[in-house]
C-alpha cells in the first residue's frame, strides 16, 4: 500500500488535532523528515524551483567575499575566527568567496569554516563544490554548534525560509490566521483563537481595516539575537542579505514557488518551495537586543555598486565573446537593478563593537 502523501498526512493531524498555524505548516513542508521540501528536493537553480544570486554569477559571491575581507581588517585581523554561512545551498555563495578571499593568504589561514545546514543531502552537495577550496567545512546543525572565535557570518537567502506567523485583523482584534478543513476536505484559511496583543502592533499599522493581515518572525528573530549576542561577546561581523521590507507593514507575504511558478501556498506541500518578505527593522533589532550594533541597511543593487560590481564585471568580461560580454550584463541588471533584485533584496550588517567596513561605513 502506497504511504500518504505530505498533504494527505498534513489533512489526516488537522482532522485529529486541529488547525495548524502558519508557522507550524510552513516548518512540516519544508522540513518534514520524509517529505520536506528542503529534505527531499533539489530547489536550487534552472533545475529546480528559484535560482539565488549566487547561481546568476561569481560575481555576487566574490563581492561577498571582498566584503569579508573588509570586516576581517576592520575586525584587526584576528589570527583566528570562525567564518560561518547559514543555509549555504549549494555551496556556490561560499566557493565564489573563497576565490577572493584566496587573494589574502592571511584571512585564509585564520579561517575555520563553518557550514551550518541539517539537510544531509545538500550537506553532500555542499561538500563537493567545496572539493576544490582552500578550506575544509565543517558541518554544524545550529548557530549554537559554532566554536568559540570572532565571527564573520553570512546568511544569503536563509531567514525567509524561516517559518512566519500571520494575524488577521477582525472585529475583536488580530486573530492568528491558522490553515484547517473546509467542509470538502481541502486546505482553507481561518482565523484561529490565539491572538496578537495590541501593544505588538505598531500605531501606523494598528488602525488597519479588517482583513488586513500582518507577520510575525519568531524565528528569525531569535536566531538573529543569538548572533547578537556571541558578536557582543565575541566580536566579529554578520551580513544578511535576504528579500524583505525595512519597516513592520501590513500585507500577506508568503508564497510558494513550484517549478519557477508562484503557486497556491497550499497546494504542493512538500513539492513547493514556502518563503515570506524578511522583516528587516525586527530582524536588526533582534540583534541589538543581543547585544551588538546594526548598521543602517541597503539595498542589494547598492551594496554591490559600492562593492565594485562594475569593476568586477569589467575585468569578468575583458577579451571574452560578445556573446559572454551579454551575458556578464545580463547578470549585473539582474542582481543589482531595481526591475531584478537590487530593490527587494536587502543587506543587513551586524557587528560586535560598531566598527564600521567597506561598504557600510559610506552608508548614509
Amino acid at each position: 500500500m502506497p504511504s500518504l502523501s505530505l498533504k494527505d498526512r498534513i489533512k489526516a493531524r488537522i482532522a485529529a488535532d486541529g488547525p495548524l498555524s502558519v508557522a507550524r505548516y510552513m516548518s512540516i513542508c519544508l522540513a518534514d523528515p520524509e517529505a520536506g521540501y528542503y529534505m527531499t528536493r533539489e530547489p536550487f537553480g534552472t533545475g529546480g524551483d528559484f535560482v539565488t544570486a549566487p547561481e546568476v554569477s561569481q560575481m555576487f559571491g566574490e563581492l561577498i567575499g571582498a566584503s569579508c575581507l573588509s570586516a576581517h581588517e576592520a575586525m584587526g585581523a584576528p589570527d583566528r575566527f570562525q567564518l560561518v554561512e547559514l543555509g549555504p545551498g549549494r555551496g556556490t555563495l561560499m566557493a565564489d568567496l573563497l576565490r577572493m578571499a584566496a587573494l589574502r593568504p592571511s584571512f585564509i589561514e585564520a579561517a575555520c569554516l563553518n557550514l551550518v545546514e541539517t539537510s544531509p543531502r545538500l550537506r553532500k552537495i555542499q561538500e563537493e563544490t567545496l572539493a576544490g577550496s582552500p578550506l575544509r567545512p565543517e558541518f554544524r546543525t545550529r548557530v549554537a554548534d559554532i566554536p568559540d572565535g570572532p565571527l564573520i557570518l553570512v546568511a544569503n537567502e536563509f531567514f525567509d525560509a524561516l517559518p512566519i506567523h500571520q494575524f488577521v485583523k477582525t472585529a475583536d482584534g488580530w486573530r492568528e490566521r491558522e490553515i484547517g478543513l473546509s467542509a470538502d476536505g481541502d486546505l482553507i484559511f481561518g482565523a484561529g483563537a490565539a491572538r496578537l496583543p495590541e501593544d505588538a502592533i505598531p500605531a501606523r499599522i494598528a488602525g488597519s481595516a479588517e482583513g488586513t493581515i500582518v507577520e510575525t518572525q519568531p524565528a528569525a528573530n531569535a536566531i538573529a539575537e543569538e548572533i547578537g549576542a556571541r558578536l557582543a561577546a565575541q566580536g566579529g561581523v554578520a551580513l544578511f542579505i535576504d528579500y524583505g521590507y525595512l519597516k513592520t507593514a501590513p500585507g500577506d507575504t508568503l508564497q510558494a514557488l513550484y517549478r519557477h511558478r508562484f503557486d497556491d501556498v497550499l497546494a504542493h506541500p512538500g513539492d513547493a518551495d514556502l518563503t515570506a518578505h524578511v522583516n528587516f527593522e525586527a530582524l536588526a533589532a533582534a540583534a541589538v537586543r543581543g547585544g551588538a550594533k546594526a548598521l543602517p541597511p541597503m539595498a542589494q543593487g547598492d551594496f554591490l555598486l559600492r562593492t565594485g560590481l562594475l569593476e568586477r564585471a569589467g575585468a569578468l568580461g575583458a577579451g571574452k565573446a560578445p556573446e559572454d560580454q551579454e551575458a556578464i550584463r545580463d547578470a549585473v541588471e539582474r542582481l543589482a537593478a531595481p526591475a531584478g533584485m537590487g530593490e527587494l533584496f536587502k543587506v543587513l550588517a551586524v557587528t560586535g563593537t560598531g566598527i564600521s567596513f567597506l561598504p557600510f561605513d559610506s552608508a548614509a
